[in-house]
């Protein structure tokens, strides 16, 4: 099988070369990445100029762009068969709940959502052990299960591993995304002219966070496998609303 594997932490990040070194050991991998960190970039694409390619002497290529120009570019211009899936990750922190919806990691492997096999966004949950080799050993283990998995076209994976010896990891967990509480404002700050600027803070804690969820599985030493997909209709509020609005 052919991967394609990119991620949003850069091209020169720890994560994705340990995933790509464990990976090629039993599959054929292009590496596709963004030159440097684009975390939070979330489904962006760059539109208003050209984006540079550059091979390095690894064999890998970097894009002076965004993790979805990236994968973008990794399968329409730069292999010279379509890869079979999207490997994405290893991101440096977990993607947890609503993180789906910022994370460039995820994004990432939406954008090969259109290949024959579900791609997988991977995540360590980082507790500043990193253990990114348990990460990658997962992915190889979910990757050479020979079971068939059949799932609805254009579902992704989401991956998220505990910051632990591979040893030590309980099990596998599938679950559902759970949510978190609305993070912490914005922290105001002045730069060295005296203007006001904003930082981003961190994202909140669990809020929806118990059995069956992500953010469960992971407090626990499980790793945690969520399917998602592009589809965010809410589709149990569509008669409501054909109502309301013939009212």
């Amino acid at each position: 099988m052919t991967l394609l594997i990119s991620n949003d932490d850069g091209i020169n990040a720890e994560g994705i070369q340990v995933l790509a070194e464990v990976l090629s050991k039993a599959f054929d991998v292009r590496v596709v990445a963004p030159d440097r960190d684009h975390s939070g970039a979330s489904g962006s694409l760059t539109l208003g100029r050209p984006l540079r390619v550059t091979t390095l002497r690894n064999g890998y290529s970097c894009v002076d762009g965004t993790p979805v120009d990236s994968v973008h570019l990794g399968i329409s211009s730069m292999c010279q068969t379509e890869p079979e899936r999207v490997v994405s990750g290893i991101n440096s922190h977990e993607n947890l709940g609503d993180d789906v919806l910022y994370s460039g990691t995820v994004a990432a492997a939406i954008e090969g959502r259109f290949l024959n096999q579900p791609a997988i966004a991977v995540s360590l949950v980082n507790r500043g052990n990193h253990f990114y080799a348990t990460a990658a050993k997962v992915v190889l283990d979910i990757l050479n299960n020979k079971k068939e998995l059949n799932l609805q076209p254009k579902t992704i994976l989401n991956i998220n591993v505990p910051d632990l010896p591979y040893e030590q990891i309980k099990g596998v967990k599938v679950t559902r995304l759970g949510h978190r509480a609305k993070g912490l404002a914005p922290e105001k700050i002045s730069d060295p002219r005296g203007r006001e600027r904003f930082w981003i803070s961190a994202a909140g804690e669990g809020d929806d966070a118990g059995p069956g969820t992500d953010f469960y599985a992971v407090a626990n030493d499980f790793v945690s496998v969520t399917p998602i997909q592009v589809d965010m209709t809410r589709h149990e509020s569509l008669a409501d609303i054909e109502t309301w609005l013939e009212e």
